[in-house]
Order: C-alpha cells, then structure tokens, then sequence
C-alpha cells in the first residue's frame, strides 16, 4: 500500500513538471463556489436627465437555491452607486419615470411578478399591478400618467372545469395561454384592459402623443408559432385595434419615430425559410399604414432596435468578436459603429435627448461593468464594481486567434492561456463549444464558461480553445450560412482545424485533448465523439442533440431543423442520416459525460438517453447527469455547482490523471 502510494506521487509530480510553466501572483484559483456565485450586471436604464443610471446585480442565494437579483441605483456624476431594492426574491427591469422623479420596476416579493412604484427620494415602494398570472413586461406612458403593461390571461372557468374533469392535458399546437396590453394609472391604480383574443403580445411602445400602442403579438407562446409574428396598433382610449404589418415571418419590436408619423420594426421581409440563420432587417412602415421599407439591408449582421431618438436610430449588433452600437440614417439607409470605448458593448439606454448613453462594457482585460457616458460615443464612466472580487484570484489571459478550416474558410476563435504562461512543454488543450449556432465567444478577463470550470483547467496548465465555428454570429451572412445542410460535418472540420493548427506551433499536446459543449455546442462534441473519437481523452455533451429524427419529431422548435437541413426526415432521410452523431456510433471511443435537463423542450432527454446507451453498447466508458426539474438551462445555484463538479472531475480523471479535490 504505502509502495503503491509513493509511485502515485512520483507520478503526479512527473505530469506536473510536464505542464508548461507559469506564475501564480499570492492570489489564489476561483473555487467552483466562487465561479457560481460571481455577481453579474444587466438591464441598465437612464434617468431622463441623464444624471442617474439604475442597473440590476445578480447574486447567488444558496439557501433558496435561487439566482436573485436587486436594483441599484449610480450617480453619474459622482460615479458612486447604492442598492436601491431590499426585498425577498428579486427585482428588476429598473425603469425611470418621464419626470425622473420614481423608478418602476418588477418584482416576485409577494408571489407573481407585479409592478411597483418607488419614488427615488426614497420611502417604501408601492405595488401597482395585480394581475392574477404576473406581468411580463411594462412601460411608461409618455406624461408618464399611465402604464401599460403584458399580462398572461387567468385559466377561464371552462379550463379549470376541463381540468377538474381530465386533469392536466396537453393538447400540441393548440394556441395557449393568451397574453395581453393592459393600461394602469400611476396615481390611482384604475386599470384598462387594451387587447383580447387567442393571441400573445409581446413588445411594444407608446406613441409620442399617448394615443396609441404599437405592439407584435404571436398566436401562442409556444416558439414553433414564432414563425410568423405581425404587428398591430391600439387605441389607448376606445382599446380599437388595427393591422399595421400582417405578412408572413416573423416581425415584431415597433418603435416610433420622435414624430409620430413612422414605425421602425425588426423584419425577416417574408423569410419564412432560413431566419434561423439569415441576416433579419429593420424596416420603417408609416405609423398609419402604408409601404414597408427596409433600412439595413446593406448591413451583413443580424441587427437588433435599441431606440429611435431625434438623433436617428440606433441598433446594437456583433462584430466578430466584438459588439457594440451602431447608428442607422433611414434617408440615406446607412450604418456606422458608435466609437465606444469597450469593444463588447450591450445592454444600451438613453436620456431623454438622446445625448447621454448607459451601457454594459467589457474586454479582454476588464469585467462586464455598467458605464456611462455621451451617445456618440468616446470615454465613460465606470459605475458598477461587480469584479472587484476578481482581485483575490489567479486569472488567465484571452486572445483572438485564427485558422484555416478544412475547406480553406477562415475561422476565428478565442485562446485562453494560464497567468504567466510562456511557450514550453506541450500543454493539454480543452475546446469549449458555444451554443447557437449563432452564438459567439469572446475574449474576457473571467472565463465563465458556464457549466465548464475554464479557470480550474488554466490553472492545471492547460489552454483552452473556444472556436466560432461557420454558423457563428458576428461574421455575417454568408459565414452564418455555411454549417446549412452540413451540420456537424463543416461544424468538425472548423473545430479539428484548430486543434491541428495549435498542435502545429507545438503549444498543445495531441494525446490530451478534450472538448465540451452545451446546446449546439453539445451537439458538436457529440458528433465529434462519435466522429473523430480518437482525437479526445475525453467528451462531455451538455443538451445535445444525437439523433436529428429524434430531435426534429420532439423540440419545441421543429422549424430550425427545416431550414438548417432544408428537409423533413421524411423528405430527406440521407442528410438526417449524415449530420447526426448516433450514424456513426460504432466509431466512438472516447469517455463521455452527459449532462441533461429531464425537463429539456428545446433539446429534449430523449437524445441524451440515445446517446448513452449507445455509447455503453459499444463499450465505452459514459456517465449520465439528469438534471431534475430542469429545461434546456440549469437556472439554479446548485445545479450549476453539481454540473461544474462534474466536468472538473471528468477531466482531472480523464485528461490530467489527477484524482479531483472533491
């Protein structure tokens, strides 16, 4: 025993002397606790004056198991902020009045998410809202008298009966769960109900004279019915509704211009066949009806509306590896970047005449932080300090990298190296695949690579690859178009191709190599250790799909599956076959973890099971985590903790012979 125990410490010093060399400061590595519970910035939204930005912080509450969040509120000014919101559960979706002096916003503290009311000089908050199910969202009124709201319709008495005599009983494609504008007095609470049907609404804004409410509106809340959405106006008085753009595809997000007189909206123009991964547009419609007209259709990204102001209309897109604000002229149809000072900029909200901007920033070198400064952009002010806590521990470093793929395209991806690193020994390489497949990765300061520990494996000394494989967004159309009919297939090449060119400069060692994912990027690792197995110590797929049958006749989403292979199974039983891992099941070989949600619609378990007990027909080495309770996200404290334990442990053991520190 004691012999056995001195060769098993040779052995570990030995592969740690392996390990490429670097320096830790007296700092130490983020636990998987710390990685779970680091707080988080969203939502920033500014005074009308724009001396006051208020901002949402996430923190981890482990003895409710819950993600919580709280309103704070900074002086710009001053650069200093405070909590603004006390209360059990969570609130968010800060909103100011049109005369700053109360902010708005939504919160679970009493059950439902209702509306509440507090005046910034301070005092106790006063609910406003209480609609039976909850408001989804809300929005001031101009004068800033009334607000409208999004709430989903109580069951009606035929469906408690029906209920009552059957139980709870499904019936798919079955539009549900209504959802409707509603209208409330700020002083006085007396409520209006402005829609009404078998139908959801989802965004809206107020005309500039409060007259009327533009808004976009699905047939049910299902997402397989999002593949057209329409937009209607109403009458905030008489509550008459009228069609303003009723064609096929999804179309939805009005905005009005500062006079009245047009409506800004996302489009797909009719693209009911390949949204998914097309370029969507922004298009005017005069607000009275009439001729709809596409205003980025030179601009190769997928644009989102952030506002339409007197200074002209603002989008927030990617750019590569990048994101930031862009500035439309619907005269001349033209797009240009704001220059701000942070190269990933999102979250964006504007004073009152459109001068002064509030924004969450972040870089290669800085934390996500909420900022604040003028719209045309140049230096902000930094006003949040969630990553002061970063300063107690070791990070890694992150760069863009690029390479050539299979077929000659270029790919771009971020390379994450461990603190102090130089070229040395060959190092370990982990690849983390984003999800999307039009997502992205980025360059950061903390490596969150949600359910996968990136900043326990920097410090073991491995490098980490995070590849933006063809489909990816930030590239353009044409990128985002490559991976259609040659899901997985093209999707490997651009994966494999960045291994080979990091074990080409001799920085990584072709015999410990993993790779990972979640979503699509789980369904990548699983073509890929089905695939081309014998590259990878070790696998862990994370919702993946196994089977695009399976997938195609059970998601929640069976258009995305239509337009990426351009076929029904039935239409095309050959392109099913060659783009789904369990074809070549009988090739894997590597040890794989999965990691599913039983609750999962988008990806449902069904493919995680095919998977499993495939790879344990043929003899290999596989674990199953089912997630109880749990759809296609793990949303809680402990579950993401379980599922970083998890991944951390099937490495150590797999790729670094290490026995884990649980």
């Amino acid at each position: 025993m004691v012999r056995e125990m001195g060769c098993e410490v040779r052995r570990l010093l030995l592969a740690a002397a392996l390990l490429p060399s670097f320096a830790f400061a007296d700092t130490r590595v983020p636990a998987i606790d710390d990685m779970v519970a680091l707080k988080r910035v969203s939502q920033p939204a500014m005074s009308p004056d724009g001396a006051r930005v208020a901002y949402v912080v996430r923190k981890a509450n482990w003895e409710e198991n819950a993600f919580e969040t709280e309103i704070w509120l900074a002086d710009v000014k001053s650069g200093t902020s405070r909590v603004f919101t006390q209360a059990k559960k969570s609130s968010d979706a800060p909103a100011f009045s049109p005369d700053g002096s109360s902010l708005a916003f939504l919160s679970d503290r009493e059950g439902k998410r209702q509306v509440y009311v507090m005046s910034l000089s301070g005092g106790e908050s006063r609910k406003l809202t209480s609609a039976e199910e909850g408001v989804s969202r809300f929005a001031y009124s101009r004068d800033g008298k009334r607000i409208a709201f999004v709430a989903t319709d109580p069951k009606t008495e035929a469906m408690k009966e029906r209920q009552k005599l059957y139980g709870d009983v499904t019936i798919e494609d079955e539009a549900t769960n209504p959802a409707h504008l509603h209208v409330i007095k700020v002083d006085d609470g007396a409520s209006k109900r402005l829609t009404s049907g078998t139908f959801v609404v989802g965004a809206f804004d107020w005309s500039p004279d409060d007259r009327e409410i533009a808004f976009d509106f699905t047939q049910s809340t299902d997402p397989s019915f999002g593949v057209t959405s329409n937009i209607s106006v109403v009458d905030t008085d008489s509550a008459t509704v009228r069609p303003l753009v009723n064609q096929d595809g999804p179309d939805g997000d009005p905005r009005y211009s500062p006079d009245g007189k047009l409506i800004a909206f996302a489009t797909a123009m009719q693209e009911v066949a390949s949204f998914y991964y097309k370029n969507g547009k922004v298009a005017t419609i005069p607000a009275a009806g009439g001729t709809i007209t596409p205003i980025t259709s030179a601009f190769d990204e997928d644009p989102r509306l952030v506002a339409w102001t007197r200074n002209g209309i603002f989008l927030a897109a990617n750019q590569k590896t990048e994101a930031g604000l862009f500035k439309v002229e619907p005269a001349g149809k033209t797009v240009a970047r704001v220059p701000l000072e942070s190269p990933i900029a999102t979250g964006f909200a504007f004073s009152a005449d459109a001068a002064n901007l509030a924004f969450i920033g972040s870089s290669a070198s800085a934390y996500p932080e909420v900022f604040a400064g003028a719209a045309s952009g140049g230096a902000a002010k930094k006003l949040s300090d969630v990553g002061r806590d970063l300063a107690a521990f070791t990070l890694g470093t992150s760069e863009v990298v690029s390479w050539k793929s299979t077929d000659g395209t270029l790919i771009e991806g971020v390379l994450r190296k461990p603190a102090g690193y130089t070229p040395g020994a060959q190092a370990p390489l982990l690849v983390i695949i984003h999800g999307g497949p039009t997502g992205v990765s980025r360059p950061s300061l903390f490596g969150a690579g949600y359910v996968y520990p990136m900043e326990a494996w920097l410090a073991k000394g491995a490098l980490i690859l995070e590849p933006n494989y063809r489909g990816s967004a930030g590239y353009g159309e044409a990128f985002r178009s490559l991976n259609v009919r040659n899901l997985g297939v093209g999707d490997a090449w651009d994966v494999i191709s960045g291994i080979d060119s990091l074990i080409a400069k001799g920085l990584v060692d072709k015999t410990k190599v993993g790779v990972m994912g979640w979503s699509q990027g789980g369904y990548i690792s699983a073509f890929l250790t089905t695939h081309d197995s014998a590259r990878f110590r070790a696998v862990s797929v994370g919702a993946g799909i196994s089977n695009w049958v399976t997938y195609y006749v059970s998601t929640d989403i069976h258009p995305f599956t239509r337009q990426y292979l351009k076929a029904t199974p039935w239409d095309d039983p050959e392109i099913y076959r060659k783009t789904s891992p369990m074809t070549y099941i009988k090739g894997a070989k590597a040890p794989t973890l999965i990691q599913h949600g039983d609750s999962d619609q988008r990806v449902p378990v069904s493919d995680a099971f095919e998977l499993y007990q495939g790879l344990r027909d043929q003899g290999v080495e596989a674990r199953l985590a089912l997630y109880r309770g749990f759809g296609h996200g793990l949303n809680k404290p402990k579950a993401l903790r379980h599922a970083l334990q998890e991944n951390l442990d099937w490495f150590d053991k797999h790729l670094f012979g290490v026995p884990s520190a649980k």
